[in-house]
């Protein structure tokens, strides 16, 4: 394959991608109060229905432990989540997504699919 060819298309793919999060972070920020990273958190946690350890988020939604824990910190702020400690190591902690939380993901859902 022609070396320019796969770099257009690269470039392309990045292109609409930038503008298809630049439309989903307007539309979920005006309509939802989310953005598309706190969307992803709270909707990796109802994909599994349960509480989830911020190692496992981390692996879920590509983003460092410091950057999620900043997104967690906002959705904990706004109500929609509740962070805990793991029981069995200290160290571990969970986030559990809350009413509020399910209800604005119910919301958001459609604008984000």
């Amino acid at each position: 394959m022609d070396e320019e060819f796969v770099v257009e298309t690269w470039h392309y793919v990045l292109a609409k991608h930038a503008k298809a999060m630049c439309a989903l972070e307007r539309e979920l920020g005006e309509h939802h109060g989310l953005g598309p990273s706190e969307f992803e958190v709270l909707d990796r946690i109802v994909h599994h229905d349960k509480k989830l350890r911020i190692q496992e988020l981390c692996e879920e939604v590509h983003l460092s432990q410091s950057a999620l824990s900043r997104v967690v910190a906002r959705l904990e702020k706004g109500g929609l989540v509740t962070r805990g400690a793991c029981e069995v190591d200290r160290r571990g902690v969970f986030v559990c997504i809350t009413d509020e939380g399910r209800a604005r993901h119910a919301e958001a859902l459609p604008t984000q699919r």
